[in-house]
Formats: structure tokens, C-alpha cells, sequence
């Protein structure tokens, strides 16, 4: 495939509406450990149960330029840092900009004057449960530090502090979330080739979690990071007008397809007892609704939902409710098998009648059996977007989204998968028309 000359040019904020409402902490958090005794930069101790002492803020920041600091200011009413552009973070950071929210907190884009460069901060909102989360992804993410070198797509953290009662962590800095490239290129599906590179590292750093007996259990487009921000523009024709005065004829393609894995603050280490509620509805796999128990094949699920969601523009599940979730499961993939319904707790056996999905019999309403019904079968889906390895890519995804989890490929096996084993023929692929040049790296 040949792309016509395109200018580089980086992505920019566009105020357009989500196209379906995300949740990041619509689950019931696990309990969680307690963290004291800290030092800057360094988790020395914890404990099972307490709280983070008081006088931890006045600690931190013991002995850091004063007079640099800006006037103090109260939180908002939901426990944000409160702060003016331009304002320093401790005597060391400078704030440049606001990249993000969400209900944890908020991302700036920081100047390290130690380091001289840019950096991401996370601003953990100013209350105990997202403190003590906050402690708890502290310490993930150092233990994937000591062992990663470099190599496995998770973000590194830089440092960590506690300021005026908020934890802040400091990453390296990135470039948007898959999320937001989708968002801000219309919905419009990413090239194969992108897509065989996305998920061949994001199952490496998955593979990676997993030997280090961690389950990252809310992986989706918004946890993954572009590394830069630079994106070619390419032809269109599936959804253009076939004319170059047609702003739709162009849609964006990342000019690097080099991905970090953020958001280990809902990472746990596997234990017998996972029962509770994990994941972003639209990724979560079905174990988790009927509640058989969880384990890493959850992180499997999610990966596959990830991948179809790369190739076609949009969530696979796109639904709020449990029932219809599973009827979209069962469109999608197939029925469930009876031995799985057999085993559902207590509280999802509503959703099960004579040995079979209640469906559409417990339908909550006509648009629901609709959104249903709209959905095409997987290999379907698949070969509307993809021209060209479609059938292994399709292979690949009947076996990361297997109803047993049991049945459902490990990371590792997956790593080796005929349509990912490409990837090491193609790591450089260079795609040149005019000046343009897209990397696979």
C-alpha cells in the first residue's frame, strides 16, 4: 500500500463527546494494603491495616524551597489539587499543562528543572482511598522497575512525593492513549500492521506482568499510551468520497507504533479469593459478570477486546447492563457453554434460565434486543475492516476470547501466534511516499 505525501504535524485538543461513556472506577474496590513509614522515592514498609500518617505531607516536603511554592490553596469539593498554570510543584517541577482527569486525580505535564525535560505527573485527589490506592501503585510500579529493562511497555516511574496531602507521581512523558488517537481520528480503524505491532507489545508487557505473578485487570485503549504524539496522514478510501478536497479522505495513522502500558493502581498479585468486581465494563471478561472467579486470563479478555476494537474504530461491547453484555458475548462468539452457566454465583443466576442465557426473555427493553441483534459474528466483524491477515487475525482472537478461561490463550502462547509471528519479519517496515515515513517500532 502506497501513501501520497503528508505533513507530520502533532495532535491537538478537540471538544468533541465521548461516543460511549467510560467508567475508570465503576467497580468496588479491592481491599487494599496500607502504606507508612515512606521515604521520597522509595515504598520502605507497609502495613495491612491503618491509615498514611498525617504528618507524611509536612515530611515530603521538609527541607524543598518554600519560597518557590504557590499561595495555599483549599481542594475543590472532590479532593482535587487546586492549581494556576505556571505554578511549581515542590521547588524542582514547573506546571505547563493540564493532560488529563479522571477520578483519581489529574495528569499535568510538569518541567523537571533537575532533568531538564518534560515529564507527567499524576496529582492523586487529596482523599484516604485513592491515597492508599495510589501507595499501592506506587509499589507496583516500582517492582515492574527492578525488573524491567526497558523492554517491556510499561510506563517507568521517575519519582514520587506527597504534597500538601496529594500523592504525586512522576512518569515519563508520553503521548495520548489509544483511546484518544481513536477519538480524535473520527472512530477511524488503525492498518493491520499497526494493529499485529500494538498487540504484539501490549501482550509482551502482559506476558511480562504475568511472570511477575501481577494481574493488571483494567487493561483498555485509554491504559495505553502512544509514545509520541506525531501521526501521518494517509488516504482514507473506505470512508471518503474518493476526493483529496474531502476532509474525511485523510485520517491519521500514529507515525510510531511504540506503546506504554499505564494505570497499575487496580494491579493485583494473584490470590485464591479474587471474586470481586475488576475491569472496565467493555473489556471484562465473562468469568467476572458470573462470578466464577478471576485469575490472568481476565488480562486476556481484555487484550482481545482491545485488538477488535484497533481493527474497527469501536468498542466490541459496547453496553452498560450485565445481561445484555453476556447476549452480546453470545451474538459475537457464540453460547456460552453450559458448564460455565452451571457454576455462576449466586447473585448472576438471575441472568440464567433452564440451563441457558435468559435472553431475549429478560431483556430490559426493544432497544436493548436491538443493540443485540445488531452485532455481527466475530469472523463477520473482522473481514468488514480487514483486508489482508484476516484469517489469522481472526484465529488469534477466537483463541483470547475463549468463554473457559481455562481454554484461553496464556500471553505467551499468544506472543507466538502465527499473525503476531510476523511482526519479527516487519519490525522496521518503512511505508515511503513522497516524504513520509511510517516506523513500526
Amino acid at each position: 500500500m502506497e501513501f501520497e505525501h503528508v505533513t507530520v504535524i502533532p495532535i491537538t485538543h478537540l471538544d468533541r463527546p465521548r461516543k460511549r461513556a467510560r467508567f475508570g472506577w465503576d467497580v468496588p474496590q479491592a481491599q487494599v494494603g496500607i502504606f507508612c513509614g515512606q521515604e521520597v522515592g522509595n515504598v520502605a514498609s507497609y502495613a495491612s491495616s491503618g491509615a498514611i500518617s498525617d504528618h507524611t505531607s509536612s515530611l515530603f516536603v521538609k527541607g524543598v524551597a518554600r519560597n518557590g511554592s504557590p499561595p495555599w490553596r483549599e481542594d475543590d469539593k472532590d479532593g482535587h489539587y487546586m492549581f494556576a498554570l505556571g505554578d511549581n510543584l515542590t521547588s524542582r517541577y514547573k506546571i505547563h499543562s493540564k493532560v488529563g482527569e479522571g477520578t483519581f486525580g489529574q495528569v499535568l505535564e510538569c518541567w523537571d528543572r533537575e532533568r531538564k525535560e518534560m515529564v507527567a505527573i499524576k496529582i492523586v485527589r487529596g482523599i484516604k482511598k485513592y491515597r492508599e490506592a495510589a501507595m499501592i501503585e506506587i509499589e507496583v510500579l516500582q517492582h515492574l522497575g527492578k525488573h524491567d529493562k526497558g523492554s517491556n511497555r510499561c510506563v517507568q516511574i521517575r519519582n514520587w512525593f506527597d504534597y500538601r496531602n496529594h500523592i504525586c507521581i512522576v512518569f515519563e512523558k508520553l503521548g495520548p492513549s489509544l483511546y484518544d488517537f481513536l477519538r480524535k481520528n473520527n472512530y477511524r480503524s488503525f492498518p493491520i500492521d499497526l494493529v499485529r505491532e500494538i498487540g504484539r507489545q501490549l501482550l509482551e508487557c502482559v506476558a511480562f506482568m504475568h511472570d511477575l505473578r501481577m494481574i493488571h485487570t483494567d487493561l483498555k485503549p485509554e491504559n495505553i499510551l502512544l509514545v509520541s504524539s506525531d501521526y501521518v496522514k494517509v488516504p482514507d478510501y473506505k470512508n471518503s468520497s474518493h476526493s483529496p478536497k474531502d476532509i474525511s479522505y485523510y485520517k491519521r495513522v500514529p507515525k510510531s507504533s511504540a506503546i506504554k502500558v499505564i494505570d497499575f493502581g487496580s494491579t493485583t498479585y494473584e490470590r485464591q479469593d479474587q471474586n470481586y468486581i475488576v475491569s472496565t465494563r467493555h473489556y471484562r471478561a465473562p468469568e467476572v459478570i458470573l462470578g466464577l472467579g478471576w485469575s490472568y486470563p481476565c488480562d486476556i479478555w481484555s487484550v482481545g477486546c482491545i485488538l477488535v476494537e484497533l481493527c474497527t474504530g469501536e468498542a466490541l461491547f459496547q453496553t452498560h447492563e450485565n445481561l445484555e453484555h453476556l447476549a452480546m458475548m453470545e451474538r459475537v462468539l457464540g453460547p456460552i457453554p453450559q458448564h460455565i452457566l452451571k457454576r455462576v454465583d449466586r447473585h448472576a443466576g438471575k441472568y440464567v434460565r433452564r440451563g441457558r442465557l435468559d435472553w431475549p426473555e429478560g431483556a430490559a427493553s426493544r432497544e436493548s434486543m436491538k443493540a443485540v441483534l445488531k452485532l455481527p459474528r466475530l469472523q463477520n466483524l473482522v473481514m468488514q475492516h480487514v483486508d489482508q491477515s484476516a484469517g489469522d487475525l481472526i484465529h488469534l482472537l477466537q483463541g483470547l476470547l475463549r468463554y473457559d478461561p481455562l481454554d484461553r490463550l496464556t500471553a505467551r502462547e499468544a506472543l507466538r501466534h502465527p499473525f503476531l509471528a510476523k511482526v519479527q519479519h516487519r519490525r522496521h517496515l518503512c511505508i515511503i511516499s513522497g516524504t513520509a515515513a511510517v516506523r513500526l517500532a
